[in-house]
């Protein structure tokens, strides 16, 4: 079978960016990667850190979940700062800088201070191929370098990066895809002293010993894009932000029994929003994004996203985990001076920005400053989030300070992950509360059942790494997923690598119908051994979507990671179709009925006169025997394609290739239909003009 692949980073995305006025301009200089093989997906960057609008110029892009569901993005901008104290310059020996700070966003680039040195993804198993009616159908690229096997993750990204001040970086990213494991992303830094500054040039600082170093993080999270003009647009840089903490001892907190070290923020009350109360984002009329009949009130922003510190080294010698780190654990506004025009030659600003690094943790926390009682003030909300700042707040996290010779280094590892209620609690309280049947209070509490799923997947985190990241593994995901529609059904076809897995016991079907970001529903189990199903429920005139899991034996979970007991399916992300399938016309009853539609085919014809950008190239034959064989010829008599059609249907593709894969060239064709169970036949010209 032949299948059209086309690798894009995001389905029509420079469409939909330009109809919802954004632009589609990127930092070319930075290379991006995507880590998406579970629920929870987010975007790379090179140089480090993952800026504000460094990808695309939209506020909220990147960390999105349930990432099916549109535009659920909840990063504003992250940022990494390097600090230390009396650093000499090699090129200003006689000028020391009594505070020195490279940074890379929240607004700047890190051009100048950082220098990236490699970035390559590893895949556990080629990433699969998923197609609809042969064309590949997926949401975003998977820019894979290398498989291995042996990989303890689904994927990982290495990133690699020296910096101005001598320190060199390699970040490990890391995603399982395990359903109980798949919405947090795995950060690993190791930074060490080795002197090198610009990977070109291989300057090399003094064999100076580095004092007073922090490691310095900013998150600036908003929940969520969809939602963002439903609420009010400052919404989508996160003026009504709440962050709170866990693990910081600046006071005790119960539902913490582990003291895991976190921050967390939430959808927060936006004052200017007088409609109704909008914890949770409620939908209740249309607004830009939102999609039609979208308005029963659907809590459209329940979730909470957080940063969980998994380990931190005491020093450059003790590699114990510090329960102490972070040392800082800070808000600070998200607008302040000090996250702008930031310059690693900038003395003044430089010491301000060291006093942001080596804050300690601040008390009190966000989310007390703005409501001092937890409850009911977080599900009764009376205070401003904001707390008269333009911008709201992000939440920071600092560690050291460390000290560092010559080829010491130091390692953090953190998660970021987001939960939430599902979709289906969200709409149906939703609608309680708009129609009156429950109050504000308590549908605040529903969704502050997002924070308990939140604060479970921190527990599983960091349970997998207490384990060596040990978790059991579900079987492979099929290898190859073929969805194709036909006259009467849509039929299915999988295939699998050469060894998906001991445990797997079979495969499960899931449909969904309209968007394939509605409810789908299991349709169909199949046997290990099976590698095919046809669909014969689908209605003509409807679109239909399918993914397909790896089902493992129950007897092969281990449980490690609080993975609850049960069966391990495969993620849905790895075989989810984007592209509609749907029923094709019927059968042809006469073989005088049969068209070729373009006739003429003329590539500078207007694009609304083909079948999309997805398939320049095509055209159809109509009305056709359900089963026939189609023989193209040249005008001089050659056979340049057999096309062997038995889906049932009256409509057959073709992209003009030759058998040998080749695009024609312009001229005059003949086809020949012949009909597999009279022996019928018919001759039909068309000309193709390039």
């Amino acid at each position: 079978m032949k299948h059209n692949i086309l690798r894009i980073k995001f389905i029509n995305l420079s469409v939909l960016l330009i109809l919802f006025g954004f632009s589609t301009a990127v930092y070319p200089q930075y290379a991006i990667k995507w880590m998406s093989a579970g629920s929870l997906h987010n975007w790379y960057s090179e140089i480090g850190s993952e800026i504000e609008e460094g990808f695309v110029k939209r506020q909220q892009y990147g960390l999105q979940w349930p990432a099916i569901n549109n535009r659920q993005d909840i990063q504003a901008a992250k940022a990494l700062w390097i600090g230390t104290t009396n650093f000499v310059d090699p090129s200003d020996l006689q000028s020391p800088y009594p505070y020195k700070v490279v940074h890379v966003g929240p607004r700047v680039t890190g051009a100048g201070e950082f220098y990236p040195q490699g970035f390559k993804m590893t895949s556990q198993f080629e990433p699969p191929l998923v197609f609809v009616d042969n064309d590949l159908s997926l949401d975003k690229s998977v820019d894979n370098d290398e498989v291995d096997p042996n990989l303890f993750a689904d994927r990982i990204i290495v990133n690699k990066v020296n910096t101005q001040i001598g320190i060199s970086m390699t970040r490990r990213i890391f995603q399982f895809s395990q359903q109980y494991h798949d919405n947090y992303i795995v950060s690993e830094y190791t930074f060490t002293n080795t002197g090198n500054t610009d990977g070109d040039a291989e300057i090399e600082l003094p064999s100076n010993t580095l004092t007073g170093v922090y490691f310095y993080y900013q998150f600036r999270f908003a929940v969520n894009d969809y939602v963002g003009y439903v609420i009010g647009n400052s919404t989508r840089w996160g003026i009504n932000t709440m962050n709170d903490t866990r693990g910081d001892g600046v006071k005790v907190d119960t539902d913490n029994p582990d003291n895991l070290r976190f921050h967390y923020m939430w959808h927060g009350k936006l004052p200017s929003f007088t409609r109704y109360d909008n914890i949770g984002a409620p939908i209740w009329s249309t607004a830009l994004n939102v999609e039609p009949g979208d308005t029963v009130g659907r809590l459209g922003g329940a979730q909470f996203a957080g940063v969980l510190t998994l380990h931190a080294d005491v020093s450059a010698t003790d590699k114990n985990d510090d329960p102490l780190q972070p040392s800082t654990t800070s808000w600070e506004g998200s607008d302040e001076p000090n996250t702008s025009n930031n310059d690693s030659y900038n003395k003044a600003k430089m010491q301000s920005e060291y006093t942001w690094l080596a804050r300690g943790h601040k008390s009190p926390r966000h989310a007390n400053a703005v409501e001092p009682s937890d409850y009911p003030g977080f599900t009764n909300p009376t205070g401003d989030p904001a707390l008269g700042t333009p911008g709201g707040f992000s939440f920071t996290n600092g560690y050291g300070p460390y000290t560092l010779a010559p080829g010491d280094s130091i390692k953090i590892v953190f998660a970021e992950g987001v939960a939430g209620i599902s979709r289906e609690l969200a709409t149906e309280k939703g609608i309680q509360y708009k129609t009156g049947q429950i109050t504000a209070e308590q549908k605040n509490q529903v969704v502050f059942q997002s924070r308990d799923s939140l604060f479970q997947t921190f527990r599983r985190a960091n349970a997998n790494f207490q384990s060596g990241y040990d978790i059991p593994r579900p079987p492979l995901p099929p290898k190859v997923f073929n969805v194709n529609g036909g006259g009467d059904r849509i039929q299915l076809a999988w295939e699998t690598y050469d060894d998906p897995g001991a445990n797997l016991e079979g495969f499960e079907i899931y449909r969904a119908t309209g968007k394939f970001d509605s409810a789908y529903t299991l349709i169909h189990t199949a046997g290990p051994a099976d590698r095919s199903f046809d669909d014969i429920t689908p209605v003509r005139g409807l679109s239909y979507y399918y993914y397909i899991v790896s089902v493992g034996t129950e007897s092969s979970n281990t449980g490690v990671g609080l993975t609850p007991s049960g069966k391990l399916r495969s993620s849905r992300y790895y075989t989810q179709t984007y592209n509609a399938a749907v029923l094709k016309r019927p059968a042809g009853t006469s073989m005088d009925d049969i068209r070729v539609v373009p006739n003429p085919y003329n590539i500078s014809a207007s694009s609304e006169l083909g079948f999309g950008e997805l398939a320049q190239n095509r055209l159809y034959f109509f009305n056709i025997p359900g089963r026939c064989d189609i023989k193209i010829y040249s005008e001089l008599g050659e056979l340049i394609e057999t096309i062997e059609h038995t889906d049932g249907s009256g409509d057959q593709a073709w992209d003009s290739l030759t058998s040998s894969g080749q695009i024609i060239v312009s001229g005059i064709y003949i086809a020949v239909i012949e009909n597999k169970d009279t022996g019928e036949k018919k001759i039909v010209k068309f000309v193709i003009i390039r």
